[in-house]
């Protein structure tokens, strides 16, 4: 994997409409939670700081709408997995995910929602 990181390892493309793309429901998020560098580089990407892998890209295009609907649209594997990335960007890069939520959420529309989708129980 490479670097480039957000919380939201949110998921991609629309599938069965009401879900996004199982295809992400088992990506390796160890590198992200074990390598800074990595978790740096895709809040970079997401902050449109630095460049995006393949990966980031995709998760970059739903960021949005996760944000929106709490994840509305994410498999049960995929909201542990963006729950856990999302949590170590907040611990350990609080000025980052300020940022991340200025950019995604400006207006504060959906920030309670979601903070209360990260205190969820996995």
């Amino acid at each position: 994997m490479h670097p480039q990181h957000f919380c939201m390892i949110v998921m991609v493309t629309t599938a069965a409409a009401d879900f996004y793309s199982a295809k992400y429901d088992d990506f390796d998020i160890q590198p992200l939670l074990e390598n800074d560098r990595i978790l740096q580089g895709y809040t970079k990407c997401f902050l449109d700081q630095g460049p995006c892998t393949p990966d980031a890209k995709d998760f970059k295009k739903v960021i949005p709408e996760a944000l929106e609907t709490s994840c509305g649209k994410c498999t049960p594997k995929q909201k542990i997995l963006i729950k856990k990335v999302i949590r170590a960007v907040m611990e350990r890069h609080p000025d980052s995910w300020k940022e991340l939520e200025d950019k995604f959420d400006k207006d504060k529309k959906f920030r309670d929602s979601f903070n209360k989708f990260l205190e969820e129980k996995d």
